[in-house]
């Protein structure tokens, strides 16, 4: 009998889920009793931690926030907690920067325009290994923890996956002990707030400084200008850029913790401000008004984060955003490198610099350091062109992150002329050098030259900024196996062939702290009671879960565990959502923002295969009824339009729901990850970089039905093919038909389903009132769709065949889970920058704990003494 599903969809991300029914595995929820077994990894509950965090509490709830009980709101409580818990990080983050000094290690910088932070609290509590003693204070202040933890925003600062890997490198290289750094801007707004409204993406502003940030401390005191527009005048001393307009970035530092290491390192992020002679020079009262009011045009910059990592617009904003966040982190890391224990004993020698200071390069966006940095050295600091052009190479590496030619930042030569003229130059010079080069060692190839050129003739003069990070760089990497081959034999082969050794690949991973320990805590803890909880800090350490695969006891307590999270996650759906769903479904999950490479058509278009499957006595009667991405909205009110006939319809009943979740987010993420049973990764071979979502539900017990594309590829690998369900082309496949010629059409007439599903969205069945509303999607898929939805859709519905009838056999469904969960450990972000550390940065992680705050400043120098040797 089939079984209930549902399909879930979110945001620019999407969700969605399939259910099936299955034999109800119902479990009660922890007793209080069970939470407090829960002490290995989320921390000791000692009388005086409890007694300390309580009077924490109260002084900040007095002092901090001037309330009393009386008077307090949630979010008070939630303020005072977050000030409690940042004052254990406190001591731990000055004697962190202590040690440094002591040390002098190399430091590592890692540049990105995005930082998805998501919510600070929970994931502080459990590094510092406080959340058991912070459940029990609260509980005793007569508060409820989850309460107060919804009460924080999510710090969305990013638009998904980029930003989203760039928070969990944070995390990895505190927990490894790493001098490192992440340098971004301090957006005003984030990631929009999603809305649906009448099935319709409608964006909000997300103010999510509104009520005040606990976390960040800014430090006017190291306040820096960046300079924009102006001139070059030349002089028998060199180039000099001058005229210029001033724009002051402010940065704000936040705490990084790592696991329980007593190392907390720093976000840095800026934000702009205008200085106070801005528009002043002609003064009068009239003027002066207008001036003031003219600050915002300077401030703009920082106001922002851009909503779409994978088209470039090529905006004057987003230019000045990329120049601004590097022009001030480069100051700050001359600064400290002029200012480390080593140099203030003598003069400063650059020579030395990429011995002690390694920037990553997040994408092409912070790419603008490389002429910044040759600026610095060439025009400020005097040296030799050559000698700059060494050190910078040496100091740079850079990270690619797509393949999908509309999302390369190409920027036109008349705005770097306009706003950065001695960028320009500089970037003329480097390409002259580099084109001499590749003249020399290819005599005659003219079109060699062209291709590998920074500056694009064809249509308008453009700086492509990819070629520019992999001249400037001395190690260059893709982010799965797949991905960095694909740029190593098309996207950058000329690059590739001229210097090979330059070219890595570095598998994106997650960090097991907030993708299991904080989001899955039944799951964390089942696995430390069956291998020990070493593994927080190895995830490798979960191939002894293999031993367990046919263990009776222990498939009972994980589906007992995967229970427990849909139910939660269902009552969630039903207080937010007021939808109601089967707990015992199966939850099949498709979280991506919306692209066509994504294809969240092809589930759409299985989504009404399985419909029209379930109205098997003819058609049911159908119910009345990204930004500046059009085909993203307006797959959005397809699914959600889709949704409301099938959720709706007396025939399929409870069997199949479809539910777009808005406004998908971090913490979202938390809640779903966890509860669901099959994950969507179903991008065209070829087209997905890495993906980390994948990695995040294979940790968390879901199986992966998808395509060998970005790093499902190792995923497979690693668990073994027959432990997902692959489906689909290859990326020979996808190559050879782009030579061949995709015919969408031949498909819609061999594939009777397939051809049903699609008239229903042409004949307005699913939308009776607006009938041509879908035309454009339809266009598209006979048309121009690049991403070949019909030539996979066949070898897809036989896949989720197969992921159905496993299904109605729990015990052998869990046991696949089991060997997926034991097969994830490559995936973690500490290997991930392990091998960055050691193959790019040339630096060593170590598991080396820094002395507490309590203990005296002779202990950080011995300690330091220590490493050293």
């Amino acid at each position: 009998m089939p079984q209930p599903k549902i399909h879930f969809s979110t945001s620019e991300l999407k969700l969605k889920t399939d259910s099936d029914s299955f034999v109800n595995i119902m479990a009660a929820p922890l007793t209080d009793q069970e939470k407090r077994k829960q002490i290995s990894i989320r921390g000791i509950v000692g009388v005086e931690n409890v007694a300390e965090l309580k009077k924490g509490f109260n002084r900040h709830l007095h002092f901090t926030l001037v309330k009393d009980r009386n008077v307090a709101t949630p979010r008070d409580y939630y303020f005072a907690l977050a000030h409690t818990v940042r004052d254990h990080l406190v001591g731990r983050w000055i004697r962190t920067q202590q040690f440094y000094y002591e040390t002098d290690p190399k430091r590592v910088y890692y540049l990105s325009l995005e930082f998805y932070m998501g919510r600070t609290l929970q994931n502080t509590m459990i590094n510092l290994g406080l959340q058991n003693a912070c459940d029990e204070a609260i509980y005793q202040l007569g508060l409820d923890m989850e309460d107060l933890e919804e009460m924080e925003e999510d710090a969305g600062l990013g638009n998904g996956g980029l930003g989203r890997l760039a928070a969990c490198f944070l995390d990895s290289m505190a927990t490894l002990g790493l001098a490192a750094y992440g340098y971004g801007i301090r957006y005003e707004y984030g990631i929009f707030n999603q809305k649906i409204k009448e099935g319709w993406q409608v964006e909000e502003a997300d103010d999510w400084l509104r009520h005040g940030n606990p976390w960040e401390k800014a430090r006017p005191e190291f306040m820096l200008p960046v300079h924009f527009y102006g001139r070059v005048d030349e002089s028998k001393d060199g180039s000099k850029w001058v005229d210029t307009q001033v724009v002051l970035a402010m940065p704000y530092d936040t705490p990084i913790p790592g696991y329980m290491n007593n190392t907390v390192n720093t976000m840095r992020l800026w934000s702009a401000r205008a200085p106070n002679d801005f528009n002043l020079k002609d003064f009068n009262v009239g003027d002066y008004i207008q001036a003031v009011l003219d600050r915002n045009l300077a401030e703009n910059i920082s106001r922002v984060l851009y909503p779409n990592d994978n088209f470039f617009e090529g905006k004057e904003l987003r230019l000045k955003q990329e120049y601004f966040v590097v022009a001030a982190t480069l100051q700050d890391i001359i600064r400290r490198f002029k200012t480390s224990k080593r140099a203030s004993t003598g003069r400063v020698s650059f020579e030395n610099f990429p011995e002690k200071v390694a920037i990553q390069l997040n994408d092409t966006h912070p790419a603008m350091a490389i002429p910044e940095l040759m600026r610095i050295f060439v025009d400020i600091e005097k040296l030799h062109w050559d000698t700059a052009w060494s050190i910078t190479k040496r100091t740079f590496a850079y990270t690619n992150h797509t393949v999908l030619p509309e999302a390369l930042e190409r920027w036109p030569v008349e705005l770097l002329e306009t706003l950065l003229p001695r960028h320009l130059q500089i970037i003329y010079r480097i390409n002259q050098v580099h084109l001499d080069e590749i003249a020399a060692l290819f005599p005659g190839d003219l079109d060699r030259l062209r291709r590998m050129s920074l500056v694009e003739e064809d249509g308008g003069k453009r700086i492509n900024m990819a070629h520019l990070c992999i001249v400037g760089s001395h190690a260059v990497n893709g982010v799965a196996e797949i991905h960095s081959n694909i740029i190593k034999t098309e996207v950058f082969r000329d690059f590739h062939e001229l210097e090979p050794k330059k070219f890595q690949n570095k598998t994106n991973g997650i960090t097991p702290r907030r993708w299991l320990l904080l989001c899955n805590p039944g799951l964390a803890e089942l696995i430390a009671e069956a291998i020990g909880e070493e593994y927080v800090k190895d995830l490798s350490q979960l191939k002894k879960l293999n031993k367990l695969v046919d263990d009776d006891a222990f498939i009972r307590d994980v589906c007992k565990v995967k229970q427990d999270n849909k139910e939660k996650f269902s009552q969630y759906l039903e207080n937010e959502y007021k939808v109601k769903i089967n707990p015992s479904s199966m939850f099949d999950v498709h979280v991506k923002r919306i692209h066509e490479y994504k294809r969240q058509l092809l589930n759409c278009l299985h989504v009404i295969t399985m419909y029209n499957r379930m109205c098997c006595s003819g058609l049911c009667r159908p119910l009345q009824a990204a930004p500046g991405y059009h085909m993203a909205k307006m797959i959005i009110k397809l699914i959600t339009t889709v949704g409301e006939v099938v959720n709706n319809d007396p025939v399929v009943g409870s069997k199949l729901k479809v539910i777009y979740l808005e406004n998908y987010r971090v913490s979202l993420a938390e809640k779903v990850i966890p509860a669901t049973d099959l994950s969507e990764q179903i991008s065209t071979a070829g087209t997905e970089a890495s993906g980390t979502g994948n990695m995040k539900f294979m940790l968390n017990g879901a199986l992966t039905i998808g395509t060998m594309d970005g790093a499902n590829v190792e995923m497979a690998e690693e668990a073994g093919m027959e432990n997902m369900f692959i489906f689909g082309m290859r990326v020979e496949d996808v190559a050879a038909m782009d030579v061949e010629g995709y015919d969408a059409m031949a498909y819609y007439k061999r594939i009777p389903e397939l051809k049903l599903a699609i008239d229903h969205i042409k004949s307005g069945y699913f939308c009776p009132k607006t009938p041509e509303l879908f035309k454009d999607i339809t266009n598209m898929l006979f048309n121009h769709d690049r991403f070949k939805v019909f030539a996979d859709y066949e070898a897809y519905i036989k896949s989720q065949e197969e992921v159905s009838r496993l299904y109605q056999n729990p015990k052998e469904w869990t046991k696949m889970v089991i060997k997926n969960i034991a097969a994830s450990g490559k995936f973690s972000s500490d290997r991930t920058i392990t091998d960055y550390a050691k193959e790019v940065w040339g630096v060593e992680p170590t598991d080396l704990k820094i002395p507490p705050p309590n203990e005296p400043r002779e202990a950080l120098q011995e300690t330091a003494r220590t490493l050293k040797k």
